[in-house]
């Protein structure tokens, strides 16, 4: 299948297919509630704070920059990088392991899983055509948001259309999305981290990543106590991360690089050719085993994260034992559906504070 096939038909207009399938995306209901769903911090702990959607905004700037500097298509890393994030579910993370664990528990041993659930909204849950659901995206956009991380052969993939090939990578494209979203979120982390107070420069500047990013704000004539720091210090590492990105990617990308995007071509057991240098990978993969014991495992993370995870399991275990909690629409997808997606599904879609809302309103009492 052509990477810029579709699986249904369509009226062709003015705009080339990717920038078709940006616009569907930003348009779509699923994307507008980005705005008030978790990224680390609760979405009403402050304004400042990432979500779902600004951090897809961010993954999406990243991405076409280090799309446009390899010569590869920026509008379809760009459309990758707006929806890889559609699936997640209220609370970040743990809210997609607590429907996860519901679900097995409940004798659906496929469970949950938020990239899958991404693709789901794509093509099977946005309704906005009369004659098939989903918004009708490309095939290397289905494909790259599918493939976002490695490996691809996973058992709830089983039955999936053989055209998607499991057994190649995805195109360019979404291989460079997938490492701009870890720039972006070690990046932002770290700033909300800091700014929040749950990590200090003290800690992180005994890494080797950081120290590389702190000579860097130091030769700018930034000390480390001035306001500004933090802001230096997450523009400088990110901007070594693309760069370290762009200068180890440009052979491989050079080599495989096409007219049109490469769908389903590369071996999956081939190395990627594009990615971080192996020293600049390393100290990435040691910097973000910090942030996991520093930040996203400290006592104030920890304890909004169970509040979220308790909002999940209430929800769920109401709607299971009495389906007329459901709305309507919900009610009449058991035709279609398993119950328990079914209830899944319209969690999954919930944002942060409605599910808390749902939840107040179910138990009478808030979390």
């Amino acid at each position: 299948m052509k990477a810029d096939e579709r699986f249904f038909s369509f009226e062709e207009d003015f705009r080339d297919p990717y920038a078709r399938d940006r616009d569907r995306v930003l348009h779509c209901s699923s994307f507008r509630r980005l705005e008030y769903k978790t990224q680390v911090f609760l979405n009403h702990e402050g304004d400042y704070f990432r979500t779902r959607l600004t951090h897809s905004l961010e993954v999406s700037q990243i991405g076409r920059t280090l799309s446009r500097m390899l010569e590869l298509n920026e509008t379809l890393a760009e459309v990758i990088a707006l929806s890889h994030d559609l699936g997640h579910t209220p609370f970040g993370h743990v809210g997609g392991d607590e429907l996860d664990k519901l679900l097995r528990a409940d004798g659906r041993p496929l469970g949950f899983e938020h990239n899958f659930q991404s693709f789901r909204v794509l093509t099977k849950l946005e309704k906005r055509y009369r004659d098939f659901d989903g918004l009708n995206l490309t095939f290397a956009t289905l494909e790259g948001v599918l493939k976002h991380s490695y490996p691809y052969k996973k058992p709830f993939l089983d039955g999936l259309d053989p055209r998607f090939d499991l057994e190649k990578h995805p195109s360019l494209e979404a291989m460079v999305v997938d490492h701009a979203d870890e720039i972006a979120y070690t990046s932002h982390d770290i700033d909300d981290g800091i700014k929040y107070g749950l990590i200090t420069f003290e800690e992180l500047l005994k890494d080797e990543l950081c120290l590389r990013v702190d000579e860097v704000v130091q030769k700018e004539g930034i000390r480390r106590e001035e306001k500004l720091y933090r802001h230096r210090f997450v523009a400088g590492l990110i901007k070594l991360l693309v760069e370290d990105f762009i200068t180890n990617s440009k052979v491989g990308a050079e080599k495989y690089r096409r007219e049109e995007p490469i769908c389903v071509t590369i071996d999956a057991q081939e190395k990627l050719p594009v990615g971080f240098s192996k020293e600049t990978a390393r100290q990435l993969k040691q910097l973000k085993k910090l942030l996991h014991q520093k930040l996203y495992k400290h006592q104030k993370i920890v304890r909004k994260m169970h509040a979220g995870k308790q909002c999940i399991k209430g929800l769920y275990t109401a709607f299971r034992e009495d389906e007329n909690l459901l709305p309507p629409y919900q009610k009449s997808l058991f035709d279609v559906r398993k119950k328990e997606r079914v209830i899944a599904d319209y969690i999954a879609a919930m944002t942060d504070r409605y599910a808390m809302k749902t939840y107040h309103e179910l138990y009478g009492f808030s979390l």
